[in-house]
């Protein structure tokens, strides 16, 4: 059983990053701009955001972080939605998700210029994803496909797995894993709360992507020997041995799970951090204005 160690390989991605924006602001290039929307105080999405704007600067990004309380209007939002659009500086930016229940999350990211979409989250980017088109793909199913890449996982002609339909992860997941690609060209199931032999399904994937949001679901006896389980879970389970009072739980029961094995995400520490890494990379491409210029 090999460990796939997502914090080593986003650290390797950071560095490689910020080498390339040196020699770009050397050259006489822009320094690739992030910016960020934060709505309200949700501790989730604080933590992510200060992660992202931590990554910017080992990156070499420069970074703005815009804060709103909860009670702003969607007006209000869409107005400064607008205003990045316009600002030529701003090479990327994202709306952290959730967001507040009277502001409608479709139209904002919908509001958002395409090409500025780095969390590949507007409707040309997935549309575009799932024809086979450059584009920004969302930042946890990119960083599956590059942890795959780096350990030399094969994907092609294996059955995969993935559990959950959400638009952030099951759908271009299973969409990447579809693709005339490496990886990719693996046969795709997708299994959600409906499916009725979800157990079975699992037994004969060689790969499964765990994104259904259910701590410990996925457990020793639907995994056969010698599968791939990527686990991209985090939920937070009450823990009072840590400081923060929660650990962070995958939907995969790795104690069990793990010796089964040929490979396997750790959480924390495998998904969540090419989650950031991803994000940065699109933001790299944005700067070069290498999918839209």
């Amino acid at each position: 059983m090999q460990l796939i160690d997502g914090k080593a390989v986003a650290a390797q991605i950071k560095q490689e990053i910020a080498a390339e924006v040196e020699q770009i602001v050397a050259a006489g290039g822009k320094r690739p701009h992030l910016a960020a929307i934060l709505v309200g105080h949700d501790g989730g999405s604080e933590t992510y955001v200060a992660n992202k704007v931590k990554a910017c600067e080992v990156c070499g990004f420069k970074s703005t972080l815009i804060r709103f309380e909860a009670d702003v209007t969607e007006a209000e939002l869409l107005n400064k939605v607008e205003e990045l659009n316009q600002d030529a500086d701003v090479d990327g930016f994202i709306v952290q998700l959730p967001l507040p229940k009277h502001i409608s999350e479709q139209k904002v990211i919908e509001a958002i210029d395409y090409r500025k979409d780095v969390d590949g989250f507007h409707p040309i980017n997935v549309g575009r994803l799932n024809i086979g088109l450059p584009c920004y793909v969302s930042a946890t199913p990119n960083g599956i496909l590059e942890l795959l890449s780096r350990y030399q996982i094969e994907t092609s002609g294996k059955k995969c797995v993935v559990l959950g339909r959400s638009n952030i992860v099951g759908k271009p997941m299973a969409a990447l894993m579809m693709r005339k690609a490496q990886p990719g060209d693996a046969t795709v199931t997708v299994c959600h709360s409906h499916s009725k032999d979800l157990v079975k399904e699992c037994q004969e994937a060689d790969i499964i992507i765990a994104a259904i949001g259910r701590p410990n679901f996925v457990t020793a006896d639907m995994v056969k020997e010698g599968a791939v389980i990527i686990d991209v879970g985090t939920t937070r389970v009450p823990d009072a041995t840590k400081k923060s009072g929660f650990r962070l739980n995958g939907d995969v029961k790795f104690d069990e799970v793990a010796p089964k094995c040929s490979f396997i995400t750790p959480v924390p520490g495998g998904v969540g951090p090419m989650t950031i890494v991803s994000l940065m990379k699109n933001t790299l491409l944005a700067g070069k204005k290498a999918i839209y210029d």
